[in-house]
């Protein structure tokens, strides 16, 4: 009797175990149904950190007292005074009862590396596209990416309040584009809404305004798949590092299958295969703009893990016992290279904190870890390094950020990559697209064209015309300024990196000399009043100069040696018609950017937290003639 009674427990508790076990398999399928992870890609400026506003207030992230101003996201000083995002962000909505991680993303392709690691945690992709401007060189590019992944793309053709712009069209150019991309029969089915984010209304026919973005969010749900999760051990690929002066660095991801839970043991899986075996402090999960403290993470959710050390991104967290490692993120090759180097003029010192080639090496080291675009070199000095990048904006970012911080460094010019490729010179070729008013589109072909590139077609839209041209990244470096100045500042520019072709030849650089100071001392107003007439000044009047610094642009080719120390004769005679009021023009003042495309070969910038100056590498006139570069 006892005996039958002790089998008819045990089965009893056998069967209580499976109930409960298929229970907690349903109730975890059902956490993992209501996540939806979806990144926002777009061209800059096509609005996408203004859409992740607007999602947010309509979720209620926010007290309706609260005020939050624009661009919640670009929370950044320098993203801020720019206008555009730099880093990719996470934030965290519910909505009908569903938790949508939303990714936001840069725009620039010289932040594609940041763009390319963050889709490995998406689901899905929300393609924004201007309702005037129509795909543009950056929405090809992350396109493509989201394509190569496997990502459902859902289009939102924004800015349709805008004059002369044509909806119907863009959608069109969308689908030709991603036919073009190679995108798959269920990718090329994409749903999509139009709407303006700015005024805040999205709506499935552009010619009914709605009052609110609701059409979106709905598509997001119907349209984006749910996390798709094997059984199995725990797998999480980081993509993005966070750092806490409290905690130390934080891991973040996407739980790929599996649970984590907080004080679990786990492996680290390193890129190269050696495997280190680690605690998870804490576990965090986003939620709104901030992270929320949980216990454990169930598969398909994006989290943020403390207490690993050692990691990088691209790295697995895995089982303990037996470790499975992901696929590490692939990262398109830099295209441009830039020589750091420490700052050895008579004013290095007296405005930087962080002054030696230590301190310099420390900080572009720890900018590795998480820059996933930009690569490190050697050189045959202690003092220099060699910094590899996607472009002038990439690295002159990391350069702002480090001034800000309180180094002083001196930069030289921006130099392409050349490769070797089936025995012939190749150079990086990109894609350049000009938009101009229609009246000055002869002189962008122009310009373009000394700089060897090669027109592909011209579309006029409205009194704009858009001028697209094939031209080697060397052609790239300069142009801006040469073209805001011969449009009135009237010429909007993007482009994108194609690949790699022939060396195209020679590019002709700056047509003007340098002025250069002989002496170190002040700028005298009298001296610079006297030199107008040599060229174009960079100084302001009583400003501190040394000898070497390059103080303005020569009128002619030629590099000139100018004294701007040196003041009036001062005699006790008096004669009338000599003491004129001096006349100065304003100087030209640099922007970072307009710095480093300016300089020539034998030129640096040199760059502090208060000063952006420009200057020879051999201070002395002796020295520039022994050692002509």
């Amino acid at each position: 009797m006892s005996l039958n009674l002790l089998t008819n427990c045990k089965q009893l508790d056998k069967d209580f175990l499976y109930e409960n076990k298929v229970y907690l398999c349903n109730l975890k399928k059902i956490q993992m149904e209501a996540i939806r992870n979806i990144a926002i890609i777009a061209h800059v400026d096509h609005g996408k950190t203004t859409l992740v506003d607007k999602i947010m207030y309509h979720c209620h992230l926010f007290r309706d007292n609260q005020n939050t101003g624009d661009l919640i996201l670009d929370n950044n000083d320098l993203e801020r005074e720019r206008g555009i995002t730099i880093t990719s962000k996470n934030v965290s909505v519910v909505y009908k009862g569903t938790k949508i991680n939303i990714i936001d993303t840069p725009g620039h392709a010289d932040f594609g590396g940041e763009v390319e690691r963050v889709l490995n945690m998406a689901d899905g992709v929300c393609l924004l596209v201007d309702a005037f401007e129509g795909p543009m060189p950056q929405t090809r590019f992350v396109l493509q990416k989201a394509i190569d992944l496997g990502l459902k793309p859902c289009v939102v053709i924004n800015k349709v309040d805008k004059e002369n712009c044509t909806p119907e069209e863009v959608h069109e150019k969308v689908f030709d584009l991603m036919y073009e991309l190679g995108a798959e029969e269920w990718q090329l089915d994409f749903p999509t809404v139009y709407g303006s984010a700015k005024n805040n209304w999205m709506s499935d026919d552009f010619n009914v305004i709605t009052e609110n973005i609701e059409p979106l969010l709905d598509m997001v749900l119907t349209h984006v798949p749910a996390p798709k999760v094997s059984e199995g051990t725990p797998q999480m690929l980081i993509t993005s590092l966070d750092f806490s002066s409290f905690t130390g660095r934080i891991a973040i991801g996407r739980l790929e299958r599996g649970v984590l839970k907080e004080g679990m043991p786990i492996s680290l899986v390193k890129r190269d295969g050696k495997i280190t075996k680690s605690r998870i402090k804490e576990l965090h999960t986003f939620e709104g703009l901030g992270r929320k403290k949980v216990q454990e993470v169930i598969a398909g959710d994006i989290c943020a893990i403390i207490g690993v050390e050692g990691f990088e991104i691209g790295d697995t967290i895995a089982c303990f016992e037996n470790p499975e490692a992901l696929q590490t993120i692939a990262i398109d090759e830099p295209t441009m290279s830039m020589l750091f180097t420490i700052n050895d003029s008579p004013f290095f010192g007296k405005e930087g904190k962080f002054v030696t080639s230590r301190h310099i090496r420390d900080r572009l080291t720890k900018e590795l870890e998480k820059n996933l675009a930009m690569k490190l070199g050697e050189t045959d000095s202690a003092d220099k390094f060699m910094v590899f990048g996607r472009g002038v904006l990439h690295l002159s970012v990391l350069i702002e950020t480090m001034r800000r911080e309180g180094y002083e460094l001196q930069i030289g010019q921006p130099q392409v990559i050349i490769k070797e490729i089936e025995g012939k010179k190749c150079e990086p070729i990109e894609e350049l697209t000009i938009d101009l008013p229609d009246s000055l589109s002869g002189r962008a072909v122009e310009f373009v064209s000394i700089r060897k590139g090669e027109m592909l077609s011209m579309e006029g839209k409205g009194e704009r015309m858009i001028v697209k041209f094939n031209i080697p990244s060397r052609g790239i470096i300069g142009l801006r300024n040469q073209l805001l100045t011969a449009t009135a500042g009237e010429a909007i520019m993007s482009h994108r990196f194609i690949g790699y072709q022939p060396y195209k030849g020679d590019i002709p650089g700056r047509n003007n000399g340098s002025l250069i100071s002989m002496e170190n001392g002040k700028a005298i107003p009298y001296s610079i009043d006297k030199l107008q007439d040599r060229g174009k000044f960079f100084v302001d009047p009583n400003e501190d100069v040394y000898e070497g610094q390059v103080i303005g642009e020569n009128s002619r080719s030629d590099d000139m040696c100018v004294n701007v120390t040196k003041m009036k004769k001062q005699s006790n005679v008096r004669s009338s018609g000599n003491d004129e009021k001096a006349r100065i023009i304003p100087p030209i003042k640099f922007s970072l950017e307009e710095a480093l495309e300016y300089i020539q070969k034998d030129e640096y910038v040199e760059v502090t937290p208060k000063c952006i100056r420009l200057r020879k590498i051999y201070l002395t006139e002796t020295d520039r003639k022994r050692f002509k570069i």
